[in-house]
């Protein structure tokens, strides 16, 4: 299922049916897309407003990070829910013989490995998506920083959603799969909250003025 070709009542609809699909995982990325959309909106409502033009650079800088984050994010919402569909399909794979056994193991683990892979480009994105915030809520249209400030809190959710589902399916596999990606969890983790917090601050401050 696309998701981005249904109507957000019927996504909404989705997310709360007793159907495993769509998840965590696909709502983290739609979350991922909302806030680069809100990000795309303040930098066009910054650049070529002279009373704006200190925050022209940060927003120009914006614009570019965010264009490939604003159609990939709904590409993921969809490749997360088909990958959680596809480790369910091989956990129904027959287990009859010995060859069927190794072949089913071996089926799921790939699997999970790639439903922990997705979700992680959505971290990697929501990421990259995050360090554009603070210096457009530092010098972009002050009229919309609260606007920013709810892009980043979404590129948050997005990122920390996100990783709840890396980890929960790299925890079902062995050690020697996915390492790489374990190896960053933890300090993602931290750089998020530190960022989100920066800007934060900074929205406030601006606000406050």
């Amino acid at each position: 299922m696309n998701w981005m070709d249904i109507s957000l009542g019927e996504f909404q609809d989705a997310l709360a049916s007793s159907n495993p699909t769509p998840g965590g995982g696909t709502a983290s990325a739609v979350a991922l897309g909302q806030a680069a959309a809100l990000t795309k909106m303040v930098a066009e409502l910054t650049l070529g407003k002279e009373k704006w033009q200190d925050g022209w650079g940060d927003a120009q800088s914006a614009s570019d990070v965010v264009e490939p984050i604003y159609s990939r994010a709904g590409q993921l919402a969809k490749l997360d829910s088909d990958s959680f569909d596809d480790v369910m399909a091989a956990f129904r794979m027959p287990k009859t013989t010995d060859s069927e056994i190794d072949t089913r193991r071996q089926s799921i683990r790939e699997s999970t490995l790639k439903a922990a892979e997705i979700p992680f480009e959505t971290v990697q994105l929501g990421m990259k998506l995050l360090t554009t915030h603070k210096g457009l809520a530092q010098r972009a249209n002050a009229n919309a920083v609260s606007d920013v400030g709810v892009a980043a809190l979404l590129a948050s959710a997005a990122v920390k959603g996100a990783l709840f589902n890396v980890e929960i399916n790299l925890q079902s596999l062995p050690e020697d799969m996915g390492e790489e990606i374990r190896k960053q969890v933890k300090g993602i983790r931290k750089s998020c909250s530190e960022m989100s917090r920066e800007i934060m601050h900074a929205v406030h401050d601006r606000i406050a003025g």
